[in-house]
């Protein structure tokens, strides 16, 4: 599975801005993918995740209210709507796809649970 994240930019506090990963490959659709970020010198964090029906979603309580995750498995897309963006939003942003079936939200929470990782997309708010 490849995955390729787009969508970054520049954007000042309060505004919007949506994140797409595309996903190619066997069975593409079929992997749960999350979201996840990572500033410069800490730890690549969770944002959000979905099951690959996208029957469920998760979301870091930072992100709650705020971002919202999606799924077009026919174009085999998933989406992170970014609202209500903070300074503190700003990272790179990476998706990434996981093959587990069954398991609960903790389980998208952690980044080794995922095989397949994008490139990385750049966020920036500024104040």
């Amino acid at each position: 599975v490849q995955l390729q994240a787009s969508g970054g930019g520049l954007v000042q506090a309060g505004e919007s801005l949506t994140l797409s990963c595309a996903a190619s490959g066997r069975d593409a659709s079929k992997y749960g993918t999350g979201w996840f970020r990572q500033v410069p010198g800490k730890e690549r964090e969770f944002v959000s995740a979905t099951t690959w029906s996208g029957r469920n979603s998760y979301y870091a309580e930072h992100v709650k209210g705020r971002f919202t995750i999606s799924r077009d498995n026919d174009d085999n897309m998933v989406y992170l709507q970014m609202n209500s963006l903070r300074p503190e939003d700003t990272a790179v942003y990476y998706c990434a796809a996981s093959s587990g079936v069954g398991y609960s939200g903790s389980y998208y929470y952690t980044p080794s649970n995922y095989a397949y990782w994008g490139q990385g997309t750049l966020v920036t708010v500024s104040s």
